[in-house]
């Protein structure tokens, strides 16, 4: 068995490494994305501020205190104090308010959109108890970063399995493939770890050119971010084989594969936070791999998270996985029937 599945993953990886503008293309995609928005949001900031605040005091007091009035700044309701603190720090948020037992904020003085939002706050309400907060900005380019890769890996897996799968069958590859003694799991476990190879190996390539031209943040593990890549990888993959499990045709499974990936692209944060977004957006976009994926990797990369910080993110992505495979084995077809 492992012979036979050595010998299709050998040939997997060839036909990837000889279509040299396939191979090319997935390199210097990312590399062009990241360059390009990189540029174009350097020097720009939103006109809007952002205020984070606790204990839903936005849906309690929006007219009880004057400071909720001031146009051009969003209220957003967390719950969680400490990583609001954090996101303050980093120049995520420009405040953070409390309301109870008295009005208190948290500020970053090194912070120039805080410095205006802390102004406004004081002349609406002069006895606003004050905290000092600490850290560096996170610039929009190590934001972005793990977006880009994120991205690239979803469509690296989708469309380089699924769509692949689905072309083997329509030209009637698979149908030979049918009368040797290779099984379906074999076939399938060896198209997915050939993917899972080269879409590493790539990711590896881009995210070392990247951090060597950008200087882009890396405060955690490698080893917990290679994990990360590792598992999410594995979950788009088999999500792939599900929908690639039964189609024979390039048209139906393109649009498959597009029905799958713009949501991603949308709800992941790819390009932007969903923070003050409706609660229910934020639920389906955690049902999402890819927000899975990004939210472990901006973890890791922006706050210096360990694998142990990650742990629920990658049990998702592992069942996510296991699903995922068991469905995709359970409804493949050497040839649609």
């Amino acid at each position: 068995m492992i012979a036979r599945i050595l010998a299709v993953l050998k040939a997997r990886n060839l036909e990837f490494i000889r279509d040299r503008s396939s191979m090319t293309w997935a390199i210097a995609m990312p590399f062009v994305l990241v360059f390009g928005l990189a540029i174009v949001f350097s020097g720009s900031d939103p006109d809007q501020f952002t205020v984070a605040v606790l204990d839903d005091a936005v849906a309690v007091e929006a007219h009880a205190h004057p400071f909720y009035a001031t146009r051009f700044i969003e209220f957003v309701p967390v719950e969680d104090a400490a990583e609001a603190i954090r996101k303050v720090g980093r120049h995520q948020f420009d405040l953070l308010l409390a309301s109870e037992p008295s009005m208190r904020y948290w500020v970053n003085p090194e912070s120039p959109r805080g410095y205006v939002v802390e102004r406004l706050l004081l002349q609406a309400d002069a006895a606003a108890e004050r905290q000092v907060v600490t850290g560096e900005a996170v610039r929009y380019v190590d934001w972005l970063v793990p977006g880009i890769l994120g991205m690239n890996i979803m469509f690296g897996c989708l469309f380089g399995v699924g769509y692949v799968v689905v072309r083997y069958r329509k030209n009637g590859f698979l149908k030979r493939l049918r009368a040797t003694p290779l099984s379906a799991f074999e076939f399938i476990t060896a198209q997915a770890v050939s993917r899972l190879l080269l879409i590493l190996g790539v990711q590896i390539v881009v995210f070392l050119g990247v951090k060597l031209l950008l200087d882009i943040s890396m405060e955690g593990s490698y080893f917990a971010l290679f994990l990360v890549a590792l598992l999410g990888c594995s979950a788009l993959i088999s999500l792939a084989l599900v929908i690639a499990a039964r189609i024979d045709s390039e048209e139906l499974a393109a649009g498959a594969l597009n029905l799958c990936t713009f949501p991603m692209m949308l709800l992941s944060g790819v390009f932007f936070s969903l923070e003050g977004s409706p609660q229910w957006l934020q639920q389906l976009a955690a049902a999402l791999p890819l927000t899975q994926i990004l939210t472990a990797a901006r973890a890791v990369m922006l706050d210096g998270a360990g694998v142990a910080a990650v742990v629920p993110q990658l049990i998702v992505l592992l069942a996510m996985t296991a699903v995922f495979l068991s469905v995709g084995s359970a409804l493949f077809r050497w040839r649609f029937i």
